[in-house]
């Protein structure tokens, strides 16, 4: 199992300083299980669905970050 935080500040997103992304905090996390040449996964990021804004092209342009998205895999190993 394991857990991360990202946390990015304010951001500056043009050349006077007039317009900012606020900061945010993400949370990933992992679920997973290896026996042998078999592995399971369970990926989950964004885990608190928190609201955010990635990047930007310009003040009318804002991307928003992707919402809780979980990624399941299976693995065998010969």
């Amino acid at each position: 199992m394991s857990l991360g935080l990202f946390y990015i500040g304010d951001r500056q997103r043009n050349l006077n300083n007039s317009f900012v992304l606020p900061s945010y905090l993400r949370t990933d996390a992992a679920i997973f299980y290896n026996q042998g040449g078999f592995r399971a996964a369970v990926n989950i990021r964004n885990l608190f669905d928190a609201d955010y804004f990635e990047t930007s092209q310009s003040q009318t342009r804002v991307f928003p970050g992707d919402p809780l998205t979980v990624v399941e895999s299976i693995s065998w190993e010969l």
